[in-house]
């Protein structure tokens, strides 16, 4: 989809811009590739700056309920220095780096529910307009790929997807969000928990996974019950077999889980897990991988950097990625029943047809509820 507009702050008859996207799904950390078509107007114009905005619309969670609001995190320049003549058509290519924690919109061509989206901004003698946008797809990196297509295999079905604004305490965290993909449990774990979230924070070196049961009160609150991390290298993906990874690592979030339970007054442990020992030393990665995944010379824009765990597991040899039905279906069934594909497509809609959206009064009161997350 490519939006066209004239810029309405440089005047009537001044320059039009398009920004057309690289088709198909950019990868965490990748390259963002495409072309910034400019148009002139009535007269020439000197062209300071190009810079394209990468937005998110983003939630913060707070006493009172949620704000939502849309929040900038990352900008670059992609051309400027040069004169436009009347009605002359030039193309300037580009080549950025996403941000490795760049949230995932997609998985199998199947809608999240997550709103990101690509905002070019022309500057000219002086004056500035943020013109053309596009929504921004994002497909998981093979690590995270891996991870919820175990889950899928294990029966999990994907509930919602959402980004919150705040900081994972003790993480390595660059963005000033993170992605939450909220999981039903499978029926092997009935009893256990009422819900697990999984938030993937990617780095050069590696993904690590962040897991919580029953979340209450917002990721990392007081409130919470359980969070349980585990670090991954990119080079893991094709060694370990990912149905016993990811089944172990749900069994230690929720053996702890059920720890925590029982010493919460009149709560009690839940019922019907009773498969303890899941999740012991010996499961997982030692630690992350090699660097350097994806594309060469595209690395963390915010300084790199990668969260510590919060426990070591020793080294655990898997027999690869195995195939079959996924959380891919579960993805298809959850959009279908959530319509997450519908509320998406509205909410870019409105987002880019709302000119001061972007950096207005929504995002600044999104960021003033927001904040490191304990």
């Amino acid at each position: 989809m490519v939006f066209k507009r004239l810029l309405g702050a440089l005047g009537v008859g001044g320059p039009s811009v398009d920004t057309v996207l690289e088709n198909g799904a950019a990868l965490p950390g990748g390259p963002l590739r495409g072309q910034v078509h400019l148009e002139g107007g009535q007269s020439d114009v000197d062209i300071d700056h190009i810079s394209l905005e990468l937005v998110a619309r983003v939630e913060a969670e707070h006493e009172g309920g949620e704000a939502e609001g849309f929040v900038v995190f990352e900008r670059f320049t992609v051309g400027g220095g040069f004169r436009l003549g009347q009605e002359e058509r030039r193309s300037v290519p580009f080549a950025v780096p996403l941000p490795w924690e760049t949230p995932v919109t997609e998985l199998h061509g199947q809608p999240l529910g997550i709103v990101l989206g690509v905002r070019t901004e022309l500057g000219v003698a002086g004056a500035k307009d943020k013109g053309d946008l596009d929504p921004l797809a994002v497909r998981p990196l093979p690590v995270q790929e891996a991870v919820l297509e175990a889950l899928g295999q294990l029966g999990f079905g994907f509930t919602t997807a959402d980004l919150e604004l705040g900081h994972i305490h003790g993480s390595g965290q660059q963005l000033p969000f993170y992605q939450e993909i909220e999981m039903s449990p499978a029926p092997a774990y009935a009893g256990a928990a009422r819900e697990i979230e999984l938030t993937f924070l990617a780095s050069p070196a590696g993904v690590e996974v962040v897991w919580e049961a029953d979340r209450r009160g917002g990721f990392f609150s007081e409130g919470y019950d359980t969070v349980n991390r585990h670090a991954v290298g990119h080079d893991s993906v094709g060694q370990t077999d990912w149905n016993a990874q990811v089944d172990a690592w749900v069994r230690q979030l929720l053996d702890h889980h059920a720890g925590r339970m029982a010493q919460l007054p009149h709560q009690g442990g839940h019922p019907g897990f009773a498969q303890p020992g899941y999740g012991q030393p010996g499961y997982g990665q030692p630690g992350y991988g090699q660097p350097g995944y994806g594309q060469p010379g595209y690395g963390a824009p915010y300084g790199g950097g990668h969260a510590h765990k919060d426990d070591t597991y020793g080294e655990h040899h898997g027999h690869g990625h195995s195939s079959g039905p996924g959380i891919g279906t579960a993805v298809a069934a959850g959009a279908a029943g959530l319509a997450v594909g519908a509320v998406a497509g509205y909410a870019v809609s409105e987002m880019f047809d709302d000119d001061g959206g972007g950096d207005g009064g929504e995002a600044e009161a999104a960021e003033e509820e927001g904040g490191d997350e304990e």
